[in-house]
């Protein structure tokens, strides 16, 4: 068997692979699934539909239903153009802290969830644990449904309870909000702008899609729910955020485009968001295809991911309280693969070592004692899991 690495070993090795999400996480994978093997573990791979890419899981332990699940991704966001110090792709110390792209986010956290499955598959474990870590997180959640999917349907016993590792300060998250989106381009009918009403201008009728996000956001803002009242905002928000379009300004714009998203709150669904949006832009549509029958709106989804919503009696939520002591509530807006998890039947939280504010950052960095803390919470884990006596 070769030699055990240490979970500091480990993060060096995830780090020195540059898995941005535009590129392919192959390098990673094709070593982890050696290591694990390497390990007298047998862990499974899903690839992704492009071949690009892959998702990769393990169950060790008894062959029994009920496991808990380490779940984690192994994609980061780009660093071109950000004042890096030190290169990215190297795990850096200096000053109690590790610096490196996705030391906090978080492959910090992947770093310790094979360690401790591992440690687990050299012990008598009363309970299974398992390891499920995806790829484009950053792109939208997009591979989780993938992923969870080939884990219930590939003969791997179910689990129950999913710890979703991001950055939370070991805190223990029982909600976030979803999010869903769309990409839109609005296709106009040039004329000069004196000419207005017998063309169509992209751009003006964009801002007829903006002004019914400022609205909705005007309403949600004056009805806030209980499930939604921990939240900052307390409240479901739309957003436009990119917006580009127009070809001189004495002509009506040919074609607008822009990016759509909305980020709701536990008790909404990103469905009914979606339907509202969709309702707004065919009102768009048939009218200005009536004007000219080349104008009008097309939408590609952009990604769909379900709010985590807090349990009643949740095990996830009892099992991280016990494993860190942390008895206060706490949400985020940001938004995981937890809620997917949730969404496939199975009790999750969320809670990593790391500051979710490093996230994304030049210079992006775990302070060591996090990333101790990390490995503590998963010591503690390991021992609830090994049959005593």
């Amino acid at each position: 068997m070769a030699r055990t690495l240490s979970p500091r070993e480990l993060l060096e090795k995830l780090v020195s692979f540059p898995t941005v999400s535009r590129d392919s996480n192959l390098p990673l994978v094709d070593w982890l699934e050696e290591y694990l093997r390497s390990q007298g573990v047998a862990p499974v791979r899903m690839d992704s539909p492009c071949g690009k890419k892959a998702a990769l899981y393990a169950h060790v332990g008894p062959e029994i239903e009920g496991a808990i699940v380490l779940s984690g991704h192994t994609d980061v966001v780009p660093v071109d153009g950000q004042p890096w110090n030190t290169d990215p792709f190297e795990v850096v110390e200096k000053d109690g802290k590790l610096y490196g792209r996705g030391t906090c986010d978080m492959k910090g956290y992947d770093a310790l969830a094979i360690w401790a499955l591992v440690e687990a598959h050299k012990m008598d474990l009363e309970r299974p644990l398992q390891l499920a870590l995806s790829y484009d997180e950053e792109l939208g959640c997009i591979g989780a449904p993938a992923l969870i999917e080939h884990m219930l349907s590939h003969g791997m016993p179910r689990g129950a309870t999913v710890l979703v590792g991001e950055p939370s300060m070991m805190k223990v998250v029982t909600g976030h909000k979803g999010m869903g989106g769309f990409s839109v381009h609005i296709r106009g009918h040039e004329v000069h702008s004196s000419l207005l009403p017998y063309g169509v201008s992209a751009t003006m009728e964009a801002g007829r899609l903006i002004q019914w996000a400022n609205e909705q956001n005007e309403a949600n803002a004056g009805k806030v729910s209980d499930l939604a009242a921990p939240f900052d905002p307390p409240f479901t928000t739309l957003h436009m955020g990119v917006v580009n379009g127009g070809t001189a300004s004495n002509i009506t714009a040919l074609d607008c485009r822009f990016t759509f998203d909305y980020r709701i709150v536990p008790g909404e669904t990103t469905a009914q968001w979606a339907d509202a949006f969709v309702a707004e832009v065919d009102k768009i549509h048939a009218r200005i295809s009536a004007i000219q029958p080349d104008a009008g709106v097309n939408l590609v989804p952009k990604f769909d991911i379900p709010a985590l919503v807090p349990e009643q009696n949740g095990e996830a939520e009892a099992i991280a309280r016990a494993l860190t002591g942390d008895n206060a509530n706490h949400v985020v807006s940001y938004a995981t693969e937890a809620g997917q998890f949730q969404e496939a039947g199975y009790s999750a939280v969320v809670c990593g070592p790391g500051n979710i504010e490093q996230a994304h950052q030049p210079n992006e960095y775990i302070s060591i004692a996090q990333f101790e803390a990390g490995q503590a919470y998963m010591q503690a884990l390991l021992a609830t899991l090994q049959r005593q006596g």
